[in-house]
This record gives C-alpha cells, sequence and structure tokens, in this order.
C-alpha cells in the first residue's frame, strides 16, 4: 500500500458491505487459572489502575450512549450498518450499502423485530444514503453528530456497527491521520467514488461496518466507517488497522440535503465538466487523463480545452489516471481558479480553469 505525499491513498481500497450474515467463532484457549492474581499469601486480587478503571467507565458509557442508534441493514445482497439520523426516522449509511434497492429490513440494537425502511436518495459521489423507517417506534434515539474537522490524531474512537453480520458489534482505536483522500473501487459493490477529507483509523473495520458510527469518546459521531485498505502483496485482502470513515462533517451536508430536497443540491466539489479516460504512454504506463468530451458550458469548454486533448497536470498535481485527476479535484473547491497542463497534437499546453461543480 502507498501514500503520496498529497496523503491520498492510491492503493486498492474495498467497500465495507457484509456479504455474510453469520461468522464462525472459535472459542479462546483457558489457562485454567481463572480470573485474578495471587499474591504470596494465596489471596486473590483483581484491583485495576485508576486510570485503565476511568477509562473501561468511558467506553462503556459512550457504548451504551451511542450504541442505540446504531442499526443493522439488510439488502438483498448482503448486510451494512447505519446510524439513526434524526427523530423522525431518517437513517444515514452508505451508497454501496443500499446498491440499486428501494427497501431495506432494519433492525435496531435492541435485535427486536425487522422494521421496514425505504430509500429516501443515495449520493453515490460521496457514498452516502439516506433511508427512512416507515414505522418510527417508541424511543428511536437519534446519534449526536460531531465536528470532524476537530479530530486529531491519537484520538481514541469507537467503531459500532455489524461486521460480518455481528450486530451491536463494537471495536477500539485511535485516529491515524486526518485529511485523506481515497478513491473506492467498484469491485465488491463499490460506487467508484473519490472521497476527500476521510478519518483513517486503527480501528478494526470489516465488511458490515459499512455505514455505522465512528465515534470519539464524548459520545459523538465523529465519521461514518465505509472502506478498508487492502495490500496487493496479500492478495488484495484487507490490511489490518487501515480503515477510514466519512467525515462527519459531509455526512451531515448530504443527509440534510437530502431529506429537506429529496437530492442533493450543493455537492461542494469541484468539477471540470468533463468525460475522460486514462491514457497510456509509450512505455506502456499511464500518462494522462484524454478528454472523452468536454460539456458545453462547463469549466473546460469554457477554458478552451476539447476532446482529444491529454490533460497531465492540474494544479500543483501530477495526473496520471483519472483517479489521480479525481482525486486533486476532491481536495478543490467549485469556483476555484487553477491551471490545467494538456497535451495536444503532441505540443504541451496550459491553461486557466475556473471549476466548476459536480
Amino acid at each position: 500500500m502507498s501514500v503520496s505525499r498529497t496523503r491520498a491513498v492510491s492503493s486498492s481500497v474495498l467497500p465495507l458491505l457484509a456479504v455474510l450474515t453469520a461468522a464462525s467463532l472459535v472459542s479462546g484457549c483457558s489457562s485454567g487459572s481463572g480470573s485474578g492474581s495471587r499474591d504470596s499469601g494465596g489471596s486473590t486480587t483483581q484491583a485495576a489502575p485508576a486510570a485503565a478503571s476511568g477509562l473501561q467507565d468511558e467506553y462503556q458509557k459512550v457504548i451504551k450512549d451511542v450504541l442505540p442508534s446504531v442499526v443493522q441493514i439488510e439488502a438483498a445482497e448482503g448486510l451494512g450498518s447505519g446510524v439513526v439520523y434524526d427523530g423522525k426516522g431518517h437513517i444515514v449509511t452508505n451508497a454501496h450499502v443500499v446498491g440499486k434497492e428501494k427497501r431495506f429490513k432494519v433492525t435496531t440494537a435492541t435485535g427486536e423485530q425487522a422494521l421496514t425502511a425505504e430509500l429516501v436518495a443515495t449520493y453515490p459521489e460521496q457514498d452516502l444514503a439516506v433511508v427512512k423507517l416507515g414505522d418510527v417506534p417508541n424511543g428511536l434515539k437519534a446519534a449526536k453528530f460531531g465536528d470532524s474537522t476537530k479530530a486529531e490524531v491519537g484520538q481514541i474512537v469507537l467503531a459500532m456497527g455489524s461486521p460480518l453480520g455481528l450486530s451491536s458489534s463494537v471495536t477500539q482505536g485511535i485516529v491515524s491521520a486526518t485529511g485523506r483522500t481515497v478513491s473506492e473501487g467498484r469491485s465488491g459493490g463499490g460506487t467508484g467514488a473519490t472521497i476527500a477529507n476521510m478519518v483513517q483509523t486503527s480501528a478494526a473495520i470489516n465488511p458490515g461496518n459499512s455505514g455505522g458510527a465512528l465515534v470519539d469518546l464524548e459520545g459523538q459521531v465523529i465519521g461514518i466507517p465505509t472502506l478498508a485498505a487492502s495490500d496487493p502483496d496479500m492478495g488484495d485482502s484487507a490490511a489490518p488497522g487501515i480503515g477510514f470513515a466519512i467525515p462527519s462533517s459531509m455526512v451531515k451536508t448530504v443527509a440534510d440535503q437530502i431529506i429537506e430536497s429529496g437530492r442533493v443540491t450543493d455537492s461542494g466539489r469541484a468539477a471540470l465538466g468533463i468525460t475522460g479516460r486514462t491514457v497510456l504512454g509509450d512505455d506502456y504506463r499511464p500518462a494522462g487523463v484524454a478528454v472523452v468530451e468536454a460539456g458545453k458550458g462547463g469549466a473546460a469548454a469554457d477554458a478552451g480545452m476539447a476532446a482529444g486533448d491529454i490533460i497531465t497536470r492540474l494544479g500543483d498535481d501530477e495526473v496520471t489516471t483519472i483517479n489521480s485527476l479525481s482525486e486533486a479535484l476532491a481536495s478543490a473547491r467549485p469556483g476555484q481558479k487553477t491551471r490545467v497542463t494538456y497535451v495536444r497534437d503532441g505540443d504541451e499546453r496550459t491553461t486557466d480553469v475556473t471549476l466548476g461543480e459536480m
């Protein structure tokens, strides 16, 4: 796995929709000595250091407060997770969890009878979706969403969801990095989205955690676990301790628009207004993005670019593939002016572009 200097993850990442409804459990071996330790007089002592006991109490309080707001979502092709967004029955999850379906079975943390939910809207470009319960049960508790821009490396976090179909599971870790730009594959039901400002975590993230909650010790959701990095040297299996969550700031922006308007009306994401494809150089390596179509009125067309041009740089970022172009655009904003370097008929050219909106 490689991470570029721009903090964009260029290795494969796997969406976390579970394709299993159960997991095989192997019991641990017992030493036969029981719990606790014995002092020289033979008495058993089980006193934990005060600091460890305090941290444990904090974990348990957060889990008690937040876990009732995390649900399991059953779709035709597998299981995922979701987070109760408000008291009206809206639940936010990943677009790759809902896929192309419209109706779902939702099980709350109490494990009682599954409820029926319908899709409100999906936004694959950010791998987010909102579903709504048909009947809102009494006492449905909305999660509290925090400010992901305040997340700090080393901060303790808990991941809550239904990994491998094991509902109401909790793992713990830290925020490993912030500001990651990650491109999601399309295999395994992924949307192919490129997502900026993701929170990287060491908390165990497994299939089925998608759409769940990444929570700080104040009981606030700071991200939606979505992806796990894969290691090509290990047969593209998930790399332990490298997971990614969509930041809560983006989750709130998208969910609020979907709930209010039934769709995303202001993506906040920059675009060139082109259809493109990766092209190879003389050495058969990716060498840029060929413009297949420059949409009329789009940023590229307005700057004089046309079909056949090959984009090689956006601002300071080198462009070799369609993914690298998406990653460069993910860190930009609509209306921002930037310079595009491209090749036309063998000649390198540059043009100043005012970016449009996706």
